[in-house]
């Protein structure tokens, strides 16, 4: 495996990692709701990255998804079905990270995160080469 590979790799690893710890945390949601829904945005954001890595495409350091899926639309349309979870994943980089008047997510927003999140990174995965996709 090349060193682009690996660098792709390792993104989604760390992609599934994330999305692994929002699982979990989501178990005790009326404790953790706040921190799973982060490692959702954080896990679309990373898959993503490392599509546009393995196309070298450059991308600013950014935690907007939806630039980042306009950037993926340019090298594969079907990103084109994901603009509505990058609306609705973007803001969870810093919308519960900071104490405000919302503490947590709902259970429904969270569920809904957790949902589109594994989707996004089940397709970004569906769409690397067998040696690069994590399992």
């Amino acid at each position: 495996m090349d060193s682009k590979d690996e660098l792709v790799q390792n993104w989604l690893i760390k992609a599934q990692h994330d999305l692994l710890a929002a699982k979990k945390l989501s178990v005790e949601p009326e404790i953790y709701a706040d921190i799973a829904i982060y490692h959702c945005q954080q896990s679309a954001e990373k898959a993503v990255k490392g599509f546009l890595i393995l196309h070298d495409q450059e991308f600013p350091r950014t935690h907007d998804i939806r630039l980042l899926i306009q950037l993926a639309i340019r090298i594969n349309p079907s990103f084109e079905h994901y603009q509505e979870t990058s609306e609705i994943l973007t803001p969870y980089a810093t919308e519960f990270r900071y104490p405000s008047d919302v503490m947590q997510p709902n259970p429904e927003e969270l569920a809904d995160a957790l949902i589109k999140a594994e989707e996004l990174f089940d397709f970004v995965n569906s769409l690397l080469p067998d040696e690069i996709k994590t399992s």
